[in-house]
């Protein structure tokens, strides 16, 4: 898994690339911290590389999610292929989330 922060005019985007298994959940808990310090801002999660996410990947998100929304920033989902996309379909978490295709 790899996972690449940047911040673009006042945008943190994190493009997420490889397998999000439960091998690779605390890396990705670790990677995404500094997010946790600006979630009241703009934060993009970018999928695009993404080919599969855990359980606890999911809920790591959630947690990510709800920070944001407790300090009035936004957390947007971008670029999930269709089993990743599937994926929130079957947990219902699209409808916790912002997705943009």
């Amino acid at each position: 898994m790899k996972v690449d922060i940047r911040e673009t005019n006042g945008i943190f985007v994190a493009l997420l690339s490889g397998r999000l298994d439960s091998n690779q959940s605390t890396f990705f808990a670790d990677e995404i911290q500094s997010l946790f310090n600006h979630s009241g801002e703009q934060i993009v999660i970018d999928c695009e590389g993404l080919e599969y996410i855990c359980s606890l990947g999911l809920r790591i998100l959630l947690r990510l999610n709800k920070d944001c929304a407790a300090h009035g920033g936004h957390l947007q989902l971008r670029n999930l292929n269709n089993d990743i996309q599937g994926i929130f379909e079957l947990t219902g978490f699209v409808k916790l989330f912002d997705i943009v295709h």
